[in-house]
Order: structure tokens, then C-alpha cells, then sequence
């Protein structure tokens, strides 16, 4: 996870610059993957790498990573593994309903402020819920990231990586869909998760709504993405999403025939960014 270390106002520390140097010089293929928030190397004097990430439904996120911290996956579950042994029982045990409507600090904000600020950087500014860091990140996503995914279509994103980057995703698809790979997958689903009373997930989306605006942005970005390379995108609906106050932006429903030649420019142009 990224840490409180910033670099927009005055330059980049030790750690950071030797990431950089480590990342610009590494031997091809290299690929690094770390909770990171957005560096700009090419600021820095380093080059700048090729950015991918997915994200998720904020809500979804949330309340998994909630009960992943109490409880873990099925792998501690089997090995009888307490998750977090410092966390107190009382904290253990809180229930979800009580944490997000009485307002403890971990069901509210700044701590469910946390998809912006992976993608606005290092200002301090981008850890401040608002406007300016909503932007700033939704910039990002167009200037600095050659993918962005949804896990939600995780297929879609996986089929994609592999055109754009087959050097390291070549079958990526194929190893997903194994069966060995999808048991091994099944361990690590949160345990002993929850639903929230419907008041308690109304009163989260009120609180998230930025995060849901970009999520909503970046998911609308995936479509046009896939619809471009002939993908067709279907409407999903997640069961928690309270569809009267939040609406989904328009999603596209039928790939479209685009020029091959385009296509490849198009990627080509992403590159050189």
C-alpha cells in the first residue's frame, strides 16, 4: 500500500528515486506489482512504465476487505489462523451495522476514501475527499494508464491485457479459466462476510459517492475500450447498488466493427505517451 511520502511539493524522497532508478533500469521484461500510489517517473528523469491496474465496486471492496481483516480466506480458515491477532475481540466482532451507521472512524471518512487517491498520486490534496482529487485521477486514467480494468468483467480485462501486452499475458485467459488455477482461486474469497441492512448501504453510498463517480468513470472508459476492439459489454447490476440514487452511466451493449489499422494507432499512440 502507498504511503504518506509526497512528491509534488518537495521532490521525490530517497525511496521513491530508487524505485524509479530500479524500475527505468530494470532488465526486460520487468513487471512490478505493489499498492502504489500513481508515480510520474518521466517528472522524475526516469521512464515512464507502462501503467495497468483493476478496480472494483467501492461497496463490494469495502465490505470485503472489513471482514477480510477479522477473519481472512478460506486458507486461514482451514489452518485455524486468527487474521490480524493484535485486532481486540470487541473490534473483532463489530457488527457491520452498527460500525457504519454510529460512524466508527474505519465505516466512514477518509478510510473509505481509498480507490481516488491510488490514482491521483502523490499530492497531499489527493487523500482529501473531493473534487480536485476525483479529477486529477480521472486525468491520470486518460493521460497515464494503458488499462484500467473492472473486476467485475475480469474475462474482459484479461482477454484485452493479452492483446495489448502479449509478451507477459500471452494465455493469460487459458490459466485463468483452469480448473486447478479456479480451486486455488476459491481459497483466497473473504470468510464469514455479511450484508449491511439496505439503511446501513444507503448511508455507504452517501459517503462514497466520489469514489462510486470515478469507479462509474472508469468503468464507462472499459466499455468504450471494448467496444473499440469488438468486445460486447453486458449491463451488469450489483445486488447492493441502490439503482434510485445512484445512476450507471450508459454502457454499451454491442461492439462496433472499428478499422484494424486504427486500432493498432491507437495503441501505438498510448505507448509513446
Amino acid at each position: 500500500m502507498g504511503n504518506s511520502t509526497y512528491l509534488d511539493d518537495h521532490g521525490p524522497p530517497p525511496s521513491k528515486m530508487e524505485l524509479i532508478k530500479n524500475i527505468s533500469t530494470a532488465e526486460q521484461p520487468y513487471l512490478f506489482t505493489r499498492h502504489v500510489h500513481f508515480l510520474n517517473f518521466s517528472r522524475f528523469g526516469g521512464d515512464q512504465p507502462v501503467y495497468i491496474n483493476i478496480i472494483r465496486d467501492p461497496v463490494n471492496r469495502f465490505l470485503s476487505n472489513y471482514f477480510f481483516r477479522r477473519f481472512g480466506d478460506w486458507r486461514g480458515e482451514q489452518n485455524h489462523m486468527i487474521r490480524t491477532p493484535s485486532m481486540r475481540q470487541e473490534e473483532r466482532y463489530l457488527d457491520i451495522n452498527e460500525c457504519i451507521l454510529e460512524n466508527y472512524p474505519e465505516c466512514s471518512n477518509p478510510r473509505l476514501f481509498y480507490i481516488i487517491p491510488y490514482f491521483c498520486g502523490q499530492h497531499p490534496r489527493c487523500r482529501e475527499p473531493g473534487e480536485w482529487a476525483l479529477e486529477r485521477a480521472k486525468l491520470n486514467v486518460n493521460e497515464n494508464f494503458l488499462l484500467v480494468g473492472i473486476l467485475e468483467e475480469l474475462e474482459d480485462v484479461l482477454l484485452l491485457l493479452e492483446r495489448f501486452l502479449p509478451h507477459y499475458f500471452k494465455g493469460v485467459l487459458s490459466i485463468y479459466k483452469d480448473p486447478e488455477h479456479r480451486k486455488l482461486g476459491n481459497m483466497t474469497v473473504t470468510v464469514r462476510k455479511t450484508v449491511p441492512s439496505p439503511e446501513a448501504v444507503q448511508i455507504l453510498y452517501q459517503r462514497m459517492r466520489y469514489e462510486y463517480d470515478f469507479y462509474h468513470y472508469v468503468k464507462e472508459q472499459f466499455h468504450l475500450l471494448k467496444r473499440k476492439f469488438g468486445l460486447k459489454s453486458r449491463i451488469s447490476k450489483t445486488s447492493l447498488r441502490p439503482q434510485f440514487f445512484i445512476p450507471t452511466p450508459l454502457e454499451t451493449e454491442e461492439p462496433i466493427d472499428d478499422d484494424e489499422q486504427d486500432d493498432e494507432k491507437w495503441l501505438e499512440d498510448i505507448y509513446k505517451r
